[in-house]
């Protein structure tokens, strides 16, 4: 592997932990703090996405649609909270993983019915649908530095917004002790409902920047949930540095591990090998690297408990 090639791939890594970490961090937030486990999360990154690609060929304008679709995921996510999430925080893991896993089904076919079961394409943006030379002989896609840079100053947002303002400290504490952060004057319900906004919001960030790259489809929540779990298990769950940390390990991986695998395999068991054995390797190193975290520190990297 060339210098070059290994740079896109770090880039790529880049980027593709970046749009984890916007998935990871409103679910672990929501995990770690309302002790919810929302298998609706995936959902609403898949909502945000329409949205934003719905507004954005209505307008005519990315930006716009992607101001208005984050917007009225945040608002859609206040309203869920409201009235269906706030039920389960009293119930055990099980009535919540089926209460959320039922607002999984509902939200993909009401996805179908409202847009239809053909994905939806999203336009790139005129001004950055070009390449970018970085170095003499190296160019970059302008829309995916864009990507990067977006993911970058929303980590170092949540990092101001968490660290350094009064709800950042009560999130903090309500992910330390829930029980004590009430007792001390924390407007739970408050938090709960503003934490599950942000979360969508995030969701809509993440959906709406990768509409361009990928299709805007039924069930595109799924498996990059899936995904966004392993994060927040290997960071640790309620720590956002946990989740930005564990995104850009989990995006590492996964790159690597299709493109360095394949080629290895190429190299020591020929071309049959690589196209058999390959991608069956690759999909299972995130798990190894999960594994492997928590047999080392079995709450994860930073937990924000103990």
């Amino acid at each position: 592997m060339n210098g070059i090639l290994l740079l896109e791939q770090l880039l790529n890594s880049l980027q593709f932990g970046l749009m984890l970490f916007l998935l990871a961090a409103g679910l672990t937030l929501v995990f770690g703090i309302m002790d919810l486990i929302n298998l609706a999360h995936g959902s609403l990154y898949m909502i945000g996405a329409y949205l934003v690609a719905t507004l954005a060929v209505a307008s005519g304008s990315f930006w716009i649609g992607l101001a208005g679709g984050v917007a009225a995921s945040a608002v859609l996510g206040a309203v869920l909270e409201c009235t269906v999430i706030r039920r389960l925080y009293q119930r055990d893991h099980l009535s919540q993983v089926l209460g959320t896993f039922a607002l999984l089904l509902m939200a993909n076919e009401g996805v179908r019915m409202i847009w239809g079961s053909q994905p939806l394409m999203m336009p790139m943006p005129a001004g950055l649908s070009g390449p970018v030379e970085l170095l003499p002989g190296f160019s970059y896609p302008a829309y995916r530095l864009f990507i990067i840079g977006a993911g970058l100053a929303v980590a170092l947002l949540l990092y101001v917004l968490v660290t350094r303002t009064r709800l950042g400290m009560q999130v903090r504490a309500g992910a330390s002790n829930r029980e004590m952060a009430q007792a001390m004057g924390a407007d739970v319900r408050r938090l709960f409902t503003l934490l599950f906004a942000f979360g969508a919001a995030l969701c809509a960030v993440a959906g709406g920047m990768l509409g361009p790259l990928l299709a805007v489809q039924v069930g595109m929540g799924e498996s990059i949930l899936i995904l966004a779990f392993v994060v927040i298990v290997i960071g640790g769950i309620g720590s956002i540095r946990g989740a930005l940390v564990g995104a850009l390990l989990v995006g590492l991986v996964d790159t690597a591990g299709r493109t360095v695998v394949p080629m290895l395999f190429e190299r020591l068991m020929g071309p049959a090998a690589a196209d058999n054995a390959g991608p069956a390797v690759a999909s299972i190193l995130i798990y190894v690297l999960m594994a492997a975290v928590l047999f080392w520190k079995p709450r994860g990297l930073f937990p924000a408990r103990g």
